[in-house]
């Protein structure tokens, strides 16, 4: 059964030079850091970073965490990370997939769930309550953000 992706996002980056270990591939504890990377500007370009959930009273830790190495990435390679946002109902699940940006290559699979988390008493908190006071707000925002690309009027 083919999953439902409620959006996708991707973006690119070049792994330096601090990120290998001798033998010049990523050590494997830095992948983590290229997830996040990508869900930060994910999050940005809807206008709902982690900045904005802090205004608005939450916070969103991952709770689980599925890495599969399938081949490595090595210094100096140009890396995408594609994210597609899966689950919505009862967490927020991304799945990712980082890929040699020049030969599209699959390089490693990934997923994460993320928790909403009350921040005035450290709660988790029902993301269908959360759903009706964000998720509008983040629907209309990545809409808007999208017709101001494409130029159109807003309003």
């Amino acid at each position: 059964m083919k999953k439902h992706i409620y959006c996708q996002h991707s973006s690119e980056t070049e792994v330096p030079f601090f990120d290998v270990d001798a033998m010049h591939i990523v050590w494997h504890g830095n992948y983590v850091k290229y997830l996040e990377t990508a869900r930060c500007a994910f999050l940005s370009s809807i206008g709902y970073d982690y900045n904005e959930m802090g205004r608005q009273g939450y916070s969103w830790p991952i709770v689980q965490m599925n890495l599969k190495y399938i081949r490595p990435a090595r210094f100096g390679q140009k890396i995408r990370v594609d994210m597609d946002i899966v689950e919505i109902d009862s967490c927020l699940r991304i799945d990712y997939t980082i890929y040699d940006a020049e030969t599209n290559e699959n390089l490693t699979r990934a997923s994460t769930p993320q928790a909403a988390v009350s921040l005035s008493d450290g709660l988790f908190i029902s993301f269908c309550l959360i759903k009706r006071d964000i998720g509008a707000t983040v629907r209309v925002r990545y809409r808007l953000r999208f017709w101001r690309v494409r130029g159109r009027r807003v309003g």
